[in-house]
């Protein structure tokens, strides 16, 4: 068994670079690839536009247009990424996924087609099977949650990917990044840890979604909901964390894998600028290894505020394509998210 102190003293180096950057955080005063490769977050960096700037910069094409943005806009918005997750869980403990009926929009609209998903054997980890099973049911309850505040309004599921598959989602994004070769596969049901890995992909990005999008709620009712479906997706994503760190402890790839996932996130979120009150920073997304061989199993900032992101910075990572001007669909989502609002379906340009 490798010595668990010694193998994170090998990730320490990594880590340090990225303690430098949150060095440089300062107290505010006032309020098609998911991970990318190497050439495709270059291109993130240089085309991002976020924070706005003196210089002009592409607009996406075609340019949404510009949309007062509404309570069900948002609901809709978390509605998209529900389904992405329910999906995903539900495969992995039962082998099927959302029904028909929760899948069409609340108007009748058929609902779109899921690509992949398979059952995962938890045998040999009753724990994690224990854990995946009440996420996949908190998952399906937010889903009928969230359909049934929207009512007619709720939008119909949009073409999901979740495939293990060599052409999958999830190989592509680990190849980008650098977990898997150019040429291997990741397929997140054929092992308890390839799971977890899965799950931490949505988890954290989840979480931060759901805090970006609450100043967006003016019903105190819906903002109250939000803030409970946001301390659920906290739950699970620390859990899967925690898990992914004491596994890390005698395999180490487990938290190298985590820590490219994290990386190549943060990248391909761009660089808004720092506001430390609000929980906005550059640095929105960290591995589980903190400087001084600690464990970082939840990535806040120097406030130990939980990070948010804006619609845009989500659909960059869930599109899993960060080139280019239109980024409207792509990757987990082939064919975009739906939404009826076009600014709460694009990504960052």
């Amino acid at each position: 068994m490798i010595d668990p102190f010694k193998a994170i003293e090998i990730l320490t180096a990594a880590e340090n670079r990225r303690a430098a950057r949150r060095g440089f955080l300062k107290a505010a005063g006032g309020g098609a690839v998911l991970l990318g490769g190497a050439s495709l977050l270059s291109a993130c960096k240089e085309d991002e536009n976020y924070p706005p700037t003196a210089t002009p910069t592409p607009s996406p094409t075609p340019t949404p247009t510009s949309t007062a943005v509404t309570d069900n806009d948002v609901l809709n918005l978390a509605l998209n990424l529900e389904y992405l997750e329910a999906q995903f869980y539900l495969y992995a403990v039962g082998g099927t996924g959302l029904t028909a009926a929760l899948t069409a929009s609340g108007s009748g609209t058929a609902g779109g087609t899921v690509t992949g998903g398979a059952k995962v054997d938890f045998s040999g980890d009753p724990v994690v099977g224990a854990y995946a099973r009440e996420i996949a049911a908190d998952e399906l309850a937010h889903v009928v949650f969230l359909r049934n505040v929207l009512g007619s309004a709720a939008i119909a599921m949009p073409n999901i990917n979740i495939d293990g598959g060599a052409n999958g989602a999830f190989t592509a994004a680990a190849r980008a990044a650098g977990v898997i070769g150019a040429t291997d596969t990741f397929n997140p049901y054929s092992s308890p840890e390839n799971f977890l890995l899965g799950a931490f992909i949505f988890e954290d990005v989840g979480v931060t979604a759901y805090k970006g999008a609450a100043p967006l709620l003016s019903n105190k009712t819906y903002l109250e909901a939000a803030a409970g479906i946001l301390a659920a997706e906290s739950y699970h994503a620390g859990i899967v964390r925690t898990v992914l760190y004491a596994k890390g402890m005698s395999t180490t790839s487990l938290i190298t894998a985590t820590t490219k996932i994290s990386d190549a996130r943060d990248l391909l979120d761009g660089t808004p600028a720092n506001d430390d009150v609000r929980g906005i920073g550059s640095d929105d997304d960290q591995g589980l290894v903190g400087s001084g061989n600690t464990a970082n199993l939840v990535p806040a900032n120097v406030n130990g505020l939980a990070y948010s992101r804006n619609s845009q910075q989500v659909h960059n990572i869930v599109y899993l394509n960060a080139t280019g001007a239109n980024r409207t669909g792509g990757g987990f989502f082939p064919n975009g998210t739906n939404n009826p609002n076009p600014s709460l379906r694009v990504g960052l340009s």
